[in-house]
């Protein structure tokens, strides 16, 4: 299907009964609609659909199973795999649904289908409350938690999705049907990591928890410094309380007050340490690291939701990333992350990063869909270069560090951290009986798999077992 195909006099009768707005490659706009996040991305829409309620995202459904188009749907648009967009297809975009309400009597938030984690965590900041999100404040809500949903505050109070209560979806059909744990509990165990594969979340209700002082320290040292740092980082982590998350990541030294001008766009190793408590009580937890004698220091207490902008992706790069889930993390594993470091593209924002687990993300893992979350580890390089002609070296830095793991990593993998990689890594992301059982849910949903954009899960049914009937919440 290309954008040609569909007669745009149809497209203008869909135009008369919505109530967003319709942008085809005819409006001026088109271009600067169709932008998301990864500029390798260039699907093509026939249409974008910017829906400004619920029955304008029933519309866009049915004029796409109508003209035959394939669907998408766009929330934060932040995905590397380029799931929100389609070509010659339909995007469902959600930007507008991105209303938060927060009720701080019972600790409640309730975010549209569109909103971003800068605009959730701006909601919850008067209260001083929050819940896990992801690592920059550009990602999509809905995209992160419905993927599992990793981020700072995860060794504490686990996934995003482990504090999700509840959700509301319009289904393939354009049925609305309401999630949780007494409502349709098997689609809420799908939504624990599933992603979108089961319907459109118009909005998702979280459990929020107290946090009244947050800090953070971000530590600087030239990439020769970086195998004794890791080394040290490892020990340090093994002992850190749930409080302690970040990562350890080599990275372009940024044009900042506390970077030597002579690390500026070079190669470094850096370490953040967030903590869920004051800044005197981070630097005599961070002691270890600090007698490394760090090169540039940031260290501070800082409003949470100002720590999840500080290091937000900048929009508009070429990016490949993939993630290994670590079963163990010895001297040599660390030798080969550190020296593979050296092949990535410098200058740019890309990061050669590894990540702590452990914490609620282990003790929460248990029935979840996702796979292997007791894993101490996950490695994970972000690649994001501007020049194409970079396309060949940085994906095969971020391909090589994989193999550098393989020995130690458990096959698993965050699927919210990968492109596209195959059906296999796929499978790999739930573990086989999940995925079979997801595979289930799948076709009681979406038996069309018209939700097929994100790490898809293809509908299945088991032999003489009856598909059960979703209990709606409207018409």
């Amino acid at each position: 299907m290309t954008v040609q195909d569909v007669d745009p006099a149809t497209v203008d009768q869909l135009r008369g009964d919505f109530h967003g707005a319709i942008h085809t490659p005819r409006d001026a706009d088109y271009e600067r609609q169709r932008e998301i996040f990864n500029a390798m991305i260039e699907s093509r829409p026939a249409a974008i659909a910017d829906c400004a309620d619920v029955d304008d995202i029933r519309r866009a459904l049915d004029f796409a199973r109508d003209q035959g188009l394939e669907v998408a749907v766009r929330g934060g648009g932040h995905s590397v795999a380029g799931a929100g967009l389609v070509d010659g297809g339909l995007v469902i975009d959600m930007r507008r649904f991105n209303r938060v309400t927060v009720e701080p009597q019972t600790r409640l938030a309730t975010a549209g289908g569109g909103t971003r984690w800068g605009e959730f965590d701006g909601a919850g900041r008067p209260y001083k409350l929050a819940t896990t999100g992801g690592r920059v404040s550009t990602t999509g809500v809905a995209g992160l938690t419905l993927g599992g949903g990793s981020g700072w505050l995860e060794r504490k109070w686990g996934l995003a999705c482990d504090s999700l209560v509840s959700i509301d979806l319009v289904t393939a059909s354009g049925g609305r049907v309401t999630a949780d744990a007494e409502r349709n509990p098997e689609l809420f165990w799908a939504l624990h990591g599933g992603g979108g594969n089961f319907g459109i979340a118009t909005s998702l209700t979280f459990r929020l928890h107290e946090l009244p002082e947050f800090s953070m320290a971000l530590l600087l040292w030239p990439a020769a410094r970086g195998r004794a740092v890791a080394g040290e980082y490892r020990d340090f982590i093994a002992g850190a309380p749930d409080e302690i998350s970040g990562g350890l990541m080599y990275l372009t030294g940024p044009p900042e007050d506390f970077v030597p001008a002579e690390l500026v766009d070079k190669l470094c190793c850096a370490v953040l340490v967030t903590f869920m408590g004051n800044e005197s009580e981070l630097r005599e937890l961070i002691r270890p690291l600090l007698g490394l004698r760090p090169a540039g220091q940031l260290i501070t207490d800082i409003d949470y939701a100002d720590m999840q902008s500080l290091l937000d992706d900048p929009p508009g790069y070429r990016n490949y990333w993939s993630a290994e889930h670590m079963a163990e993390l010895p001297d040599e594993a660390l030798d080969r992350f550190c020296a593979r470091a050296y092949d990535m593209p410098v200058p740019s924002p890309a990061q050669h990063a590894l990540l702590p687990w452990g914490g609620a993300v282990s003790a929460n893992g248990v029935g979840a869909a996702m796979s292997d979350r007791a894993v101490p580890w996950v490695v994970h390089p972000l690649g994001l270069w501007s020049d194409p002609a970079t396309d060949e070296s940085a994906i095969r830095w971020v391909r090589e560090l994989r193999a550098d793991m393989r020995p130690w990593t458990t096959g698993a993998v965050y699927l919210n951290f990968i492109g596209d990689e195959g059906h296999d890594r796929v499978v790999a992301g739930y573990g086989d009986d999940n995925y079979r059982r997801l595979a289930r849910v799948k076709a009681e949903y979406d038996p069309d798999n018209v939700f097929n954009r994100w790490h898809d899960i293809v509908p299945t049914t088991t032999p003489g077992r009856s598909a059960a009937t979703p209990t709606p919440t409207g018409t």
